[in-house]
């Protein structure tokens, strides 16, 4: 509709008139009033008014069970081409306003246009490695905190060994005296050689991007020009707009994961916040990720399995302009898992350990190599028992953590 972006909301309420609160939304956060101002004005501001597009009310008997899923235009005129203004005037000041969810955000095509999005997303990411049939594996450092660089470059070995197709730096590995970017980079990438001799697979290492914001692009060209292929960054403490300007710089010339530190202050809530989807899917998308983690439903940090597969859908869906995003569920996979990620999420996932590959009884290359053992069981549909029969990397984990079902 026109040059609108249009919010979808649900509302908890077991009195109000939604009918009536949908409209005072749609003024407060537009023109602010209506009804006073005189004909003149009322002209001249029409084009900035926000529209109630649907009120759709359950009713419930249950006490805090009534509520509505609302839906508000707002002309695009109102704010700058870019995620920070867009949030604000939805759900700046609305956010507070009681039990209300941000569900969802469908741009209009003017906004969008100022958008790129990822620079190389699901399609691009597979070209780099070479890998257009099969679910990628993607292993992460672990116990990184004061560890030096020859400690940081034998684990990278070691997981590089077990056949991964991405490794990821810890998000709490930030610049320090021990492992500084550059040199972290250069030693990481120097092992992710060695270990492709004997693989012959390519790797993509997501090193982690921190420091002060204006920093960030020229630590970004540091570790791309010591070799870097790929960054990982914590986008909801900086924001969508720092990440939009990471993708879209013309430098920054690797692929970009989106990390979801900070995202469950923002989405679990049924009440209050904003929906994954949307935050880990939508905008992850549009603000330029060509990967983006979010819970997975099988581990440890649990997102019902409804939610994720909307992430997932947000992530790929063909009717943005923008190319797919890889999705990759994360925390708490271990090989027993695979058929599950294979069943619900298919061919373009990521599957992403960490304990599942470290963790494993004959070491880190071994762990590496019993997921890319149930990863082609699941594909051919071979029962992971089966499978394990000829494979003790695989046998052994599943004595571990056991299949789940």
């Amino acid at each position: 509709m026109g040059n609108y972006c249009v919010a979808t909301y649900r509302s908890f309420d077991d009195k109000a008139d939604f009918h009536k609160k949908a409209q005072s939304i749609a003024v407060g956060l537009t023109v602010g009033s209506w009804t006073e101002l005189p004909e003149a004005q009322k002209a001249e501001m029409e084009k900035h008014l926000g529209i109630v597009k649907q009120v759709n009310v359950h009713e419930s008997d249950v006490p805090g069970g009534r509520y509505a899923d609302i839906r508000i235009a707002y002309p695009d005129i109102n704010f700058s081409r870019d995620i920070p203004a867009l949030l604000v005037t939805i759900f700046g000041k609305l956010s507070m306003d009681g039990k209300i969810k941000l569900l969802d955000i469908d741009f209009s095509e003017d906004f969008l246009a100022a958008f790129p999005g990822p620079k190389f997303g699901l399609q691009g990411i597979r070209d780099l490695l070479g890998v257009h049939d099969r679910p990628l594996l993607m292993s992460i450092f672990k116990s990184v905190v004061g560890h030096d660089l020859d400690n940081l470059r034998e684990q990278f070995y070691k997981q590089a060994l077990g056949g991964v197709d991405l490794i990821k730096d810890d998000e709490i590995l930030f610049e320090n005296p021990l492992t500084p970017i550059e040199k972290r980079v250069e030693v990481c990438m120097d092992a992710a050689r060695k270990a492709s001799e004997q693989t012959g697979q390519k790797l993509l290492y997501a090193v982690n991007l921190t420091g002060p914001t204006s920093q960030l692009a020229s630590q970004a060209l540091k570790a791309i020009n010591a070799g870097a292929n790929a960054l990982l960054f914590n986008v909801l403490s900086y924001g969508y707009d720092v990440l939009h300007e990471l993708s879209s710089n013309p430098d920054i010339t690797v692929p970009i994961a989106a990390h979801p530190a900070l995202a469950g202050a923002l989405y679990p809530s049924q009440h209050y916040g904003i929906a994954a989807p949307l935050l880990l899917g939508k905008l992850m998308r549009v603000a330029g990720a060509d990967l983006s983690l979010f819970p997975s439903p099988y581990g440890s940090v649990v997102m019902p399995k409804e939610e994720n597969l909307a992430v997932r859908e947000a992530l790929l869906d063909p009717s943005l302009p923008v190319k797919a995003s890889v999705p990759v569920p994360s925390a708490g996979i271990h090989p027993g898992i695979v058929p599950l990620i294979w069943k619900d999420f298919g061919l373009d996932v990521v599957v992403n350990a960490g304990g599942g590959i470290h963790g494993h009884p004959m070491g880190t290359a071994a762990g590496g190599q019993a997921f890319r053992q149930a990863i082609e069981a699941a594909m051919n549909n071979v029962p992971l028992e089966d499978k394990a029969k000829q494979h003790p990397e695989l046998e052994q984990a599943i004595a571990l953590w056991g299949i789940k079902k």
